[in-house]
């Protein structure tokens, strides 16, 4: 039977022996003299190393039908995703399910008007750069063509008309950049006095921890609890709840579950949770508001228009995906305890979910600094902050005093803050009370929410911007002229 010869074993020995050429070869010089010279020779010695560096023909056309392979993704990946860019553009410019008023209307069609005319610019821009005239750009009275013409009175005009505006809203953004910076800046300083110093709220009392026994409900002033929700079928039963075992004696707290449903089913479980708590003996009611206006200040304000209230002294507030400790009541209301100027004792946010992924973790990230530094720092040096409109107690009086719950803006939570501190009214952030809660998992979510923050705190500004000019001096018992109407 005949047997291949081994290539490798070969080459191998031949390398050590080139290695190794003293110690194998038979020479007068060499101190081995015993050893016989051994040669191995192969009979293609480099048919493995050829084998290796050398590719065959079908290889080559498949590597090249690879790379084929990876263009034709990478160029259908690119088309679908300005197709789909397309097909979301002109959805969101089509789509008619928000109503908006004529400014906003017209507002939208100058916006529409300046992109269609910057687009016909960059046009222009294109043309020029392709002629040459980026280089060696034309004068008014050199040129000769229709185009060349317009392109030397747009340089004209823009260099007269355009660039000083532009140029000084740049000098703008700069010193407003640079106010941030230094109010960023100011604000880690705050924080970090605060940390060395060990500054943080004090209660003037504490309530005993564990169960509250029947006899001695006297010292546990009537509480309020309020839950906010609107179609949370995946939460309301977690949020309902960690509110009904909250350590406060029972006859002392009331939890009114204010539902914005507009689905029947959502309405029904959230009914029958509630059902199921009242027979447990606590004391729990449902109140359902049609949507309107899409902001839980109509439900809020109507359900602190009761008169079964009056007697309650302060209003727990949780939205719906928000989960309090069983002691929360008991590390916030002692706050209040001296303080009679003191209007809200704020909790910190804790999030289940913050390790999800990348967006959930960028997000915690952003309210932490929230947290821990601004909201922290503004209640130990200024007593005002605003309210983040969930996991805080106010005090109802204060409620009362600056008018209430307003819905003319999608942050009525910041509203009745702004408000509240016009009137002289005093805030308490606890760093170390959290509340748990859940972040936005999907960009979707995200993306709604984002456009509450930022576009509620643009129209609060346009309607108070006038009585924080004209606040100066006011007291508790001052309070804006514009709630009386507001609230009619």
């Amino acid at each position: 039977m005949s047997r291949e010869p081994n290539y490798e074993f070969q080459e191998w020995w031949n390398k050590q022996r080139e290695k190794n050429h003293d110690f194998f070869t038979n020479d007068s010089n060499n101190a081995n003299k015993g050893f016989l010279t051994v040669e191995i020779r192969s009979l293609n010695p480099d048919l493995t190393t050829e084998k290796d560096r050398s590719r065959s023909a079908r290889q080559l056309s498949w590597i090249c039908l690879l790379r084929f392979q990876q263009l034709a993704n990478s160029l259908a990946w690119i088309t679908n995703s300005f197709l789909l860019l397309l097909r979301t553009a002109n959805r969101r410019i089509s789509a008619a399910d928000s109503p908006c008023d004529s400014s906003a209307s017209r507002l939208y069609r100058i916006i529409k008007f300046f992109l269609v005319l910057v687009v016909l610019l960059l046009c222009v821009e294109l043309v020029a750069y392709f002629k040459g005239w980026h280089f060696s750009p034309p004068s008014a009275a050199s040129a000769e063509a229709a185009v060349e013409l317009f392109y030397a009175l747009w340089l004209e005009i823009r260099a007269d008309y355009l660039a000083p505006p532009l140029q000084s809203l740049a000098n703008v953004c700069i010193v407003l950049f640079l106010i941030q910076s230094m109010d960023r800046v100011l604000l880690m300083l705050g924080c970090l006095w605060i940390k060395i110093r060990r500054i943080k709220p004090t209660a003037s009392m504490e309530y005993p921890m564990g169960r509250v026994e029947t006899g001695n409900v006297d010292d546990y002033p009537m509480v309020l609890v309020q839950i906010p929700m609107c179609n949370e079928k995946e939460v309301y039963q977690q949020s309902i709840a960690a509110v009904c075992i909250m350590d406060w004696p029972k006859e002392r707290m009331l939890v009114q579950v204010l539902d914005d449903s507009d689905e029947l089913d959502a309405q029904n479980l959230i009914q029958a949770e509630v059902q199921k708590w009242h027979q447990k003996g606590v004391h729990i009611l449902y109140r359902h508001r049609l949507i309107r206006s899409g902001y839980k200040a109509g439900n809020l304000k109507s359900a602190m228009s009761c008169d079964y209230i009056k007697n309650y002294e302060f209003v727990a507030i949780f939205d719906a995906d928000f989960q309090p400790a069983p002691d929360f009541l008991k590390k916030t209301i002692p706050h209040f305890r001296g303080n009679d100027d003191l209007a809200l004792v704020q909790a910190r946010w804790a999030f289940v979910n913050k390790d999800e992924n990348l967006l959930t973790r960028l997000q915690n990230i952003n309210l932490s600094f929230h947290f821990e530094v601004e909201q922290q720092v503004n209640g130990v040096f200024i007593n005002f902050f605003g309210f983040n409109g969930t996991a805080g107690v106010w005090r109802i009086k204060a409620l009362e005093d600056c008018g209430g719950w307003l819905e003319r803006t999608t942050v009525e939570d910041m509203d009745i803050a702004v408000r509240a501190h016009l009137c002289g009214w005093k805030f308490v952030y606890l760093n170390d009370v959290k509340c748990y809660c859940e972040l936005p998992e999907s960009y979707e979510a995200y993306k709604k929410q984002q456009y509450r923050w930022h576009s509620g705190p643009m129209q609060l500004f346009r309607l108070c911007f006038l009585d924080i000019l004209h606040s100066k001096g006011r007291s508790v018992n001052v309070c804006s002229p514009f709630n009386k109407q507001d609230l009619e």
